[in-house]
């Protein structure tokens, strides 16, 4: 609790950290990212004394109970896109279930990490309890996954860096592993929507942080009774979009987070031109200086296009028409991924249907990106396993351990 309330206290200085490294919008990092990292931690701690086992109804004259032991240590391998709400998003459920953490934050945002492990040791939290290694993916990241006295991995990233790390723990000491990867998240737009509410969350689903983000909805379906007016609101919005100095409060997209970061994004676009999609708006880099670059959708997108399979990780929506619910669903599920959908209808039915039909590990009915701290969030498929947030999120930081007794003489069995 003390933590939470240290991380209020500072909120403009470490808002500042996580916008000049990440190309955040300073004003929603103090207005989501800083709030979501003292909410995760007063949610966690109100959990710590609430982690039990059962007791047990054994079929022999015994006396059995299970015990939630912690872990252990565990290593947290964190992304760019969300440097605090990622770090809270592992430290505070490892800290509640009694694990000690070591965290490597992602190179190209060290700061806020650094600045959280300081206000940590402010807040009394013992020394070697929360542990802060920068370095990088190949050489810290690889040496936390490979590591003979780390009990547990945790880590958010792309699906080719879990692989490297399931191996890494299947080489070393067979440590567990939790993984959230990548996504290509399908939206669902009904002829039934009001049109203006479908484009308005399927646009900020889309082009929220700048496009990096894992649930993206980076894939619209729309149904061919509304496509072409969900087209125009979208390109509309696109070309309202400010993008600039992300410390400016009248701007609504900063820049991407590194040159790596920018050049994969321009060579994606590159690619949805070659194979044949509709550049409706953006496709450009703005200026001279710095990794800016315009909203982009592309329409007329074929489900094989590379743009269409493959995670970007920035501002380029593909919109694609569908008749049926039937092949909506199916094309929704075409995808190697299953980490988010979405569905915008007012047909229960239509919701209901599509929300247990689409392979993902959290489906948004009339809504986008909707987080919450009691609400489990992980992939399906090659979207990872293993749930961060929610009381399933400390179940990835604590074994099970049952104790058995024998009872001599028992009157009942």
């Amino acid at each position: 609790m003390k933590f939470a309330d240290l991380i209020e206290e500072n909120i403009e200085e470490i808002a500042s950290l996580d916008a000049i490294n990440g190309g955040k919008l300073f004003s929603l990092c103090k207005l989501i990212d800083i709030p979501a990292a003292s909410m995760a931690l007063r949610y966690y701690a109100g959990a710590a004394d609430k982690i039990h086992g059962t007791v047990l109804k054994l079929s022999k004259g015994l006396q059995g109970y299970t015990l939630r032991e912690p872990i252990g240590v565990v290593g947290a391998i964190i992304p760019w896109n969300f440097p605090t709400i990622m770090f809270f998003m592992k430290v505070a459920p490892a800290l509640a279930a009694g694990c000690t953490i070591v965290v490597k934050p992602a190179e190209q945002t060290p700061l806020s990490a650094l600045y959280y492990a300081h206000l940590a040791k402010l807040a009394g939290v013992p020394d070697g309890v929360l542990n802060v290694v920068n370095g990088y993916g190949e050489t810290a990241g690889a040496a936390i996954s490979s590591h003979m006295d780390i009990d547990k991995v945790s880590f958010t990233g792309s699906t080719e860096v879990g692989r490297k790390i399931m191996v890494a723990a299947a080489t070393s000491n067979l440590k567990p592993v939790s993984l959230e990867l990548g996504g290509k998240s399908p939206l669902l737009i009904f002829d039934d929507a009001d049109v203006d509410e479908a484009a308005n969350i399927a646009f900020n689903g889309m082009f929220f942080n700048k496009g990096e983000i894992c649930v993206a909805s980076s894939r619209v379906y729309v149904q061919e009774g509304i496509y072409d007016k969900i087209v125009d609101k979208l390109v509309e919005k696109a070309k309202a979009l400010v993008v600039g100095d992300p410390f400016d409060p009248q701007v609504n997209q900063g820049p991407q987070t590194d040159k790596k970061q920018f050049e994969k994004i321009l060579s994606y676009i590159e690619h949805g031109k070659r194979e044949g999609a509709t550049l409706l708006t953006g496709g450009k880099h703005i200026g001279q200086k710095g990794y800016y670059i315009q909203p982009t959708i592309f329409a007329d997108v074929k489900d094989d296009m590379i743009i269409a399979k493959n995670e970007i990780f920035g501002p380029v929506m593909s919109l694609m028409k569908f008749k049926t619910m039937e092949e909506g669903i199916k094309r929704a599920n075409n995808t190697t991924y299953g980490l988010a959908a979405g569905v915008i209808t007012k047909n229960l039915n239509v919701a209901n249907t599509v929300s247990r039909s689409v392979r993902a590990g959290v489906v948004w009915i009339n809504c986008y990106t909707v987080f919450d701290m009691d609400c489990p969030y992980g992939g399906y498929k090659m979207s990872g396993f293993g749930r961060d947030y929610g009381l399933d999120a400390l179940n990835q930081y604590l074994q099970i351990k049952s104790v058995v007794t024998p009872i001599h003489d028992s009157p009942w069995h």
